[in-house]
């Protein structure tokens, strides 16, 4: 019996010792998840990379520069934090992998980077993070058959019909179109269209988006943004945002209606909306999750 005790004890002992050295561990694995290259001087940087610092910190290209300092050119550089949903390094990151986005999109114009996508994300941590993995990935493939429906898959970054221009003006609002009668044309993943829309995108993102559109076809970053503004934000013809339908389960049919339900949905251009269906269903399997009801609008 005495035995049996002294073992007891010993094998408490060894646990608690054992605990004692596995704890601290655990902010090594914390900090694994931020795997960023050490920032080079000189070395080109795309929109969306993300680089240490000599001080240990990190930060994030918001446009495209030769290797320009992190510190000094905050104009091309924003300060970042490695533990967000899309960074390269994060295990918890974005549901869809840059493989996947290869495969939805295997003929994409390079302005459209997956690196320029997942630094967009930061501004709206909740997209395609929200509710069950499955949830997280039938949003992230609803948005992007949206995506895909509106650019040609990822081809166009501005509308192609330039007769349409003149006409995305509404002079009734006070701020008028400071940047020309047809300056506010289809733009980006989301082909963000109309000076109101511009106005309200840019001033949730902190942009001049109302005097300068044209970001939104320069920088990747920024058109990725005003995507998920929209997707996010705004129901547009509809009574729910695309991130609404999904994570609420009112299904894809729901999105389509809240980007371009008075032009497609009621029977108005069921090829339209069979499009973005089969777009939505292709993915959907690439991500390997069920499609959910009520796809069409």
């Amino acid at each position: 019996m005495i035995r049996r005790r002294v073992l007891t004890l010993l094998g408490a002992a060894l646990l608690a010792m054992t605990t004692l050295f596995v704890v601290p561990a655990a902010p090594a694995t914390a900090a694994a998840a931020c795997n960023a290259p050490n920032w080079v001087a000189g070395q080109w940087y795309p929109v969306g990379s993300i680089v240490r610092y000599t001080d240990g910190n990190y930060y994030i290209a918001v446009h495209e520069n030769p290797g320009y300092d992190p510190v000094i050119s905050h104009w091309f550089w924003d300060p970042h934090t490695c533990d967000g949903p899309g960074d390269p390094g994060d295990p918890g990151g974005f549901v869809v992998s840059q493989a996947q986005f290869q495969q939805m999109f295997p003929s994409r114009n390079s302005f459209y980077t997956y690196s320029g996508l997942t630094a967009a994300m930061d501004s709206f941590p909740a997209f395609a993070n929200t509710g069950s993995d499955t949830v997280k990935k039938q949003e992230a493939a609803a948005f992007l058959a949206n995506v895909n429906h509106e650019t040609g898959g990822l081809v166009h970054i501005v509308e192609q019909n330039t007769g349409n221009y003149p006409h995305y003006c509404d002079w009734s609002q006070p701020y008028g179109c400071p940047a020309g009668q047809a300056a506010y044309y289809g733009r980006g993943p989301i082909q963000l269209s109309w000076n109101f829309n511009y106005k309200a995108a840019g001033d949730a993102l902190g942009i001049d988006l109302l005097n300068n559109p044209w970001l939104v076809e320069q920088n990747a970053a920024v058109s990725w943004k005003s995507a998920l503004w929209y997707w996010m934000t705004q129901s547009g013809p509809g009574t729910m945002t695309g991130h609404s339908a999904m994570v609420n389960g009112h299904g894809f049919g729901e999105t389509i209606r809240s980007i371009n339900g008075a032009l497609e949905c009621d029977g108005r251009n069921p090829a339209q909306v069979q499009s973005r269906v089969n777009a939505y269903q292709r993915f959907a399997q690439i991500l390997g999750v069920p499609t959910g009801g009520n796809l069409t609008c």
